[in-house]
């Protein structure tokens, strides 16, 4: 009988998770670095849908700034991402953790 309930108990949380992702996939999050000089959008599951680039910021001399800022703001993008996905996924994480399966 304890076996059917983790099974039923397990069941429900992947359809749980497979929602948290459905969801995820349709919030995004907002990285701004540089004063607003370059943007980068991900949605909740870490896909990159977008970037904006001030033309202030595209100096053909000096590349490298400009690289830099875009690597900022993906990295910060990619770090914001993870932490939705986590908030989202925490209580999934722990129900796991109080049935003996954590990860």
């Amino acid at each position: 009988m304890k076996l059917n309930n983790i099974m039923k108990q397990a069941k429900q949380m992947q359809t749980q998770m497979m929602q948290i992702q459905e969801q995820l996939a349709n919030e995004t999050v907002e990285a701004v670095v540089g004063g607003g000089m370059v943007t980068a959008k991900f949605t909740g599951q870490g896909d990159m849908v977008s970037v904006k680039i001030d033309p202030e910021v595209i100096n053909p001399e000096d590349t490298e700034m400009l690289e830099d800022l875009v690597m900022s703001a993906v990295n910060e993008g990619i770090k914001k991402s993870r932490e939705l996905m986590g908030e989202r996924m925490g209580g999934l994480t722990g129900a796991l953790g109080a049935m003996g399966m954590g990860f």
